[in-house]
C-alpha cells in the first residue's frame, strides 16, 4: 500500500442486510439508502450488484413515465391554449353586440337597449381580450421556443388591426362623452 492509500473496513453483515433489504424494497433511491446507512453511494451500487440486483436503480421506467407524463402536459396545455383562444373570440364578438341595461325610470325599472355596448364596457372586453391572448402566447412559448415570437408578433399586429378598426368605427374613445 502506498502512504495514504487506505482500505475501509469491512461492512458489518447488519449494515449490508439492512442495505439488502432497502435495496430488494425498491422504494428508496441509492443515494437515499447510503444516507441512511451512513455508506456512500457506491458501496450501495456494489451491495446491489453482488445481490444479483444490477437493476436495482435502472431509472429507464421513470424516464418514460416522465416522457409521458410531459406529453400529457402538453396536450392539457394545447386544450387550455385552445380555450383561451375560444375565450378571446367570445369576448371580441361580445363587444360588437346589443347591450341591454337596466335604467330607472318614471314608473320603475326600464330596459335600455343600445346597439353597441358603452365604450368602458368595449375597454373593459378589450383588456380581458388581451388578457386571454396574452395568457395564449405565454403558453405557446413554453411550448415552441424559438417559433414563439413569431407567433406573439403575428398576434399583436391582430390585436392592433382589431384596435385601429374599433378606433375608426367608433372614434378614439377618450372624451368623446359615449361613456355610459
Amino acid at each position: 500500500m502506498r502512504g495514504g492509500d487506505h482500505v475501509p473496513p469491512r461492512l458489518d453483515d447488519t449494515v449490508r442486510a439492512a442495505i439488502l433489504v432497502d435495496i430488494r424494497a425498491g422504494k428508496l433511491s441509492r443515494n437515499a439508502i447510503a444516507r441512511a446507512h451512513g455508506v456512500s453511494s457506491s458501496t450501495v451500487t456494489v451491495i446491489a450488484r453482488e445481490a444479483g440486483r444490477a437493476d436495482a436503480f435502472d431509472r429507464s421506467k421513470t424516464k418514460t413515465a416522465t416522457r409521458a407524463r410531459v406529453v400529457d402536459l402538453a396536450a392539457q396545455r394545447a386544450e387550455l391554449k385552445s380555450a383561451l383562444l375560444t375565450d378571446a373570440e367570445r369576448l371580441r364578438r361580445r363587444a360588437w353586440e346589443p347591450y341591454s341595461y337596466y335604467e330607472r325610470g318614471p314608473d320603475g325599472p326600464e330596459l335600455v337597449t343600445l346597439t353597441l355596448p358603452p365604450l368602458r364596457e368595449t375597454r373593459e372586453a378589450y383588456t380581458a381580450l388581451g388578457i386571454a391572448l396574452d395568457k395564449h402566447l405565454k403558453l405557446d412559448v413554453h411550448d415552441q421556443g424559438d417559433g414563439a415570437e413569431d407567433a406573439r408578433s403575428m398576434l399583436a399586429d391582430i390585436m392592433a388591426g382589431l384596435i385601429r378598426r374599433h378606433r375608426e368605427r367608433h372614434g378614439r374613445g377618450e372624451g368623446d362623452g359615449d361613456d355610459r
